[in-house]
């Protein structure tokens, strides 16, 4: 299907789902946004849902200026997968063991290492310049400076909510059975400090006071509250770059121990909670992708659906009224706290049966039931991504 326009905004805002299905709070956020003088445009993505400030599922291109909640709070958040050489036949009966070595591997939930992984000597890991990295630490939001150790320790970690590691195996196609392993998680504690502190700057300059939400508060180009929250922004998306970088090569290691004959494609990664500097129609933007990824034309994404539904490696088609960009995920259906009061852990035993995951009170919140029908998301948006692989999860790992 196409876009649809939603009526009523000064700037374009084109929807890639039915704009009467999409949920009163996050419609008004939509006009808000589209309301702001310096947005150029605005995509909506198929997965679209109330979020702090700007929708998520949304894409915004704004004339020399940003907004910190147009990004979110896990700055840099997204995927990575690989394709192994394995195949489902490789695979034991009981994937318990296989669960319990990637969670003894990689801290998840709030948990940290006790000491800070060197990336450097991770097997098969090659990041450069990492001492320079960490030297930038100091340059950061000074209120930050003693998160440093925190950070550290936070690299190679998953974290908790809808964060996850999964081994997944391939459905259909010549590569029936084909084993993948995949991950999502962000730049952790350190991204979401950075976010809100530069979200109470923005607030409170004068040019945001008429705003319709002050949640949208956005940063101006030529200014040194832009200069700063710029220099932050693009350390903390590098770091949740690193992040599951060191977190893939760890989940790989994990995998060769158990399979020693293992061999592994190339990586793909995508962020879906950052900013780029793009160029639409001769005008230079700032692209703010808040739960969607770039799916500029033969750009490879990953677009995951819950934890007992599958996930889908697509390549972009690079359509420009979308901004080149494509939904990150199924989008939730109902908050955590409807999920909670909805589901029993009878249901999410039900909805993830045949995968070696959590089923207890604590991931409730996560059921599949919690979120939108991934595969009509897809059916939503085949004029920006085409699929290269539809997986489904045998193994699921969450905090």
């Amino acid at each position: 299907m196409g876009f649809t326009p939603l009526a009523g905004t000064r700037a374009p805002v084109r929807v890639w789902t039915d704009p009467y299905t999409i949920e009163a709070q996050a419609a008004r956020q939509l006009r808000n946004i589209g309301a702001l003088p310096w947005v150029q445009g605005v995509a909506v993505m198929p997965d679209v849902h109330f979020g702090k400030g700007a929708t998520v599922g949304s894409v915004i291109a704004m004339r020399q200026a940003v907004s910190p909640a147009a990004v979110g709070v896990d700055i840099g958040c997204g995927m990575s997968a690989v394709r192994t050489s394995l195949t489902a036949a490789d695979l034991p009966d009981d994937l318990g063991p296989l669960r319990t070595a990637i969670e003894a591997a990689i801290p998840v939930g709030f948990a940290m290492r006790t000491d800070a992984v060197d990336p450097r000597r991770v097997r098969g890991l090659e990041q450069g310049g990492w001492d320079e990295f960490w030297r930038r630490f100091a340059t950061l939001d000074r209120k930050v400076a003693q998160l440093e150790t925190r950070a550290q320790r936070q690299l190679g970690t998953l974290g908790g909510g809808n964060h996850f590691i999964e081994v997944c195996l391939e459905q259909g196609g010549p590569d029936d059975g084909r084993v993948w392993l995949m991950l999502h998680s962000g730049s952790r504690n350190i991204g979401k400090e950075l976010a809100e502190r530069h979200m109470a700057v923005a607030r409170g300059l004068p040019h945001n006071v008429d705003l319709p939400d002050r949640d949208l508060a956005v940063f101006l180009a030529g200014t040194p509250e832009m200069d700063a929250y710029r220099r932050d922004l693009w350390w903390a998306q590098e770091y949740a770059r690193r992040n599951r970088a060191v977190m893939l090569a760890l989940l790989c290691g994990v995998v060769r121990d158990e399979f020693p004959q293992v061999a592994y494609d190339e990586p793909i990664s995508c962020h879906h909670n950052y900013v780029a500097e793009e160029s639409y129609d001769g005008v230079e933007v700032l692209v703010t992708r808040k739960g969607a990824i770039r799916a500029g034309r033969g750009d490879l994404g990953i677009i995951p659906g819950s934890m007992g539904t599958g996930s889908y490696i697509v390549r972009g088609k690079g359509n420009r009224d979308a901004y080149c960009s494509a939904s990150h995920g199924a989008g939730r259906r109902m908050s955590r706290g409807q999920a909670k009061r909805t589901y029993s852990t009878a249901d999410l035993a039900a909805q993830t049966a045949g995968v070696e995951c959590r089923k207890d009170a604590g991931v409730v919140d996560e059921i599949p039931g919690a979120y939108k029908d991934i595969t009509q998301v897809m059916a939503q948006q085949e004029d920006l991504v085409e699929v290269v692989a539809h997986l489904k999860q045998v193994v699921c790992v969450k905090g």
